[in-house]
């Protein structure tokens, strides 16, 4: 068992494996949210690594190859932005305030939430980047010189639990229009939302990708300064 673990690819086999599984299961399922692919698998992988005993550092270089696929999968997300370009820009005004306010907003919860509950400033910085999509996340947790381990959780927490739970507080909120869905999905859960929102649609999908895409710009210049400002 020890030899099969350590196996170099043991890592990369082991999540093509479990992310068919659990894809399968969410087709079977009906699609249930509770059971979105990324969530089973992050819950099943984690547990196979705490009963074999494989670190997670030794876990992470099996599967190197998946984590330099990283950048062009998330780039491939903003393709279907192509077919709504024309329909983002005619409304550019909407678009801009929300993104400016669902922005603004995002940065303004994590900030006071845990302020309020006294976190440290390293925990803090490794947080502000939650909502925004891994490649350029985790370049802004560098910026700001926080923890990297630490902000890949804390971001594939928020994506996770965005493409969980964010369609059906958008139905409950009466939020029926596909393109206002899918840019609020981008806007919070980046690249997990968005592939959640593209089983909705592909217009959800492509205003999903137009919210990632928007909001991985301004957070790459508003977060280094909210981050300045907090460690001054």
């Amino acid at each position: 068992m020890s030899a099969i673990v350590h196996f170099p690819l043991f890592g990369l086999l082991l999540t093509g494996a479990v992310y068919a599984g659990a894809y399968r299961l969410h087709q079977r399922a009906g699609r249930s949210p509770l059971l979105t692919p990324v969530l089973v698998s992050v819950v099943v992988i984690a547990v196979i690594l705490q009963l074999t005993g494989l670190p997670y550092a030794e876990y992470l270089r099996q599967c190197l190859l998946l984590t330099l696929l990283l950048g062009p999968a998330t780039v491939a997300l903003a393709l279907p932005l192509l077919n709504n370009g024309r329909a983002l820009v005619s409304s550019w005004p909407a678009v801009l305030v929300t993104l400016l306010v669902g922005g603004a907003v995002s940065v303004a919860i994590t900030v006071g939430a845990l302020t309020a509950f006294g976190v440290d400033t390293s925990l803090l910085l490794a947080a502000l980047p939650r909502s925004v999509t891994s490649p350029v996340g985790l370049s802004i947790a560098q910026i700001l010189e926080a923890s990297v381990p630490l902000a890949v959780v804390l971001t594939l927490i928020s994506g996770v639990s965005g493409a969980v739970v964010g369609p059906a507080l958008l139905t409950l909120a009466r939020v029926r229009d596909e393109r206002a869905r899918g840019f609020a999905i981008g806007l919070t859960s980046h690249g997990i939302g968005t592939s959640r929102a593209l089983t909705e649609s592909a217009v959800a999908g492509g205003w999903s990708s137009a919210g990632m895409v928007l909001n991985a710009l301004a957070m790459t210049l508003v977060l280094p300064a909210v981050g300045m400002l907090m460690t001054s």
